[in-house]
């Protein structure tokens, strides 16, 4: 009996995510619909074991008609853990191979899509100002989470995750002390209001907006890994078109263009840590 039990159960709970996402979308125009389910209904458990609910229609409910329940809900279904500099090999390959090529530019415009709380917004800053670009670029940072763009616009973060990002830094062949663009007190870090001056941050959804033009730079890591097919080919597409020829592409060492529609338009540049560059053709 248990397995009939088991799968029922399963059958109602997807009919209840799907209509939830569904609901999402009609009422406050955030789309998850085509997220990978597998990820979105891990989330969707775990919100609704905290947050007191006994099944995912009852917070369909609550959100519906309480929206600011919204932030909560949003909270769990957008992934916001990053450390500064994460995967240090990454930031070292922007900075040995793709920034000689940045160089060549007058003016720059970088995306950083999907920015969470800004750790890797204030990684890309830093290593633009120990390079000299930082004064002629413009970051833009976007995510669909206005607590984490909050979060990004502060750039505070718990002083105990400053010895990882430090070490990350280094890895990373760092040319100062990551201490120079902080302050502490209290038990948190904040890092100086100087790094933001370049920076837009903006509430940015890539399944629904359209493209920021003429980037020279986009890094996206660790997003498209929990979209689906669709949704990481129309990511990619939005890309494409956003950057300028022979601009660069970086995103997370567990994501590929190999399936998209879209990778005629990239070659390889740093194939190790997943950098391409739109084609010139």
């Amino acid at each position: 009996m248990d397995a009939p039990v088991t799968d029922t159960f399963e059958k109602i709970e997807d009919i209840e995510i799907r209509l939830l996402l569904q609901a999402l979308y009609d009422r406050y125009h955030y789309d998850f619909r085509n997220y990978a389910m597998a990820s979105i209904k891990r989330r969707l458990r775990q919100a609704r074991e905290r947050m007191g609910f006994a099944t995912i229609s009852a917070i369909q409910e609550r959100v519906l008609h309480d929206p600011a329940m919204l932030p909560q809900l949003l909270g769990y279904l957008t992934v916001q853990v990053s450390e500064m500099f994460r995967d240090p090999n990454y930031f070292r390959a922007i900075r040995e191979h793709v920034v000689p090529h940045l160089r060549t530019y007058p003016s720059l415009k970088v995306w950083i899509a999907g920015c969470s709380a800004g750790e890797e917004l204030y990684s890309m800053v830093i290593l633009f100002r120990e390079e000299g670009l930082e004064e002629r670029t413009i970051f833009y940072a976007t995510d669909i989470n206005q607590d984490a763009l909050h979060a990004a616009e502060t750039g505070i973060y718990d002083l105990d995750r400053l010895k990882v990002f430090t070490e990350n830094h280094r890895k990373s062949n760092g040319k100062s002390s990551l201490s120079d663009y902080y302050s502490s007190g209290y038990a948190r870090a904040s890092f100086d209001k100087s790094l933001r001056q370049n920076v837009v941050f903006s509430d940015h959804s890539l399944v629904t907006d359209a493209v920021f033009g003429e980037m020279h730079l986009i890094s996206c890591r660790n997003v498209m890994i929990y979209f689906d097919r669709v949704l990481q080919d129309r990511s990619v597409g939005l890309f494409k078109d956003s950057l300028v020829r022979k601009g660069f592409l970086g995103i997370g060492s567990k994501e590929s263009l190999r399936f998209s529609e879209h990778a005629p338009a990239f070659d390889d540049f740093v194939r190790e840590e997943k950098i391409y560059q739109r084609a010139a053709r």
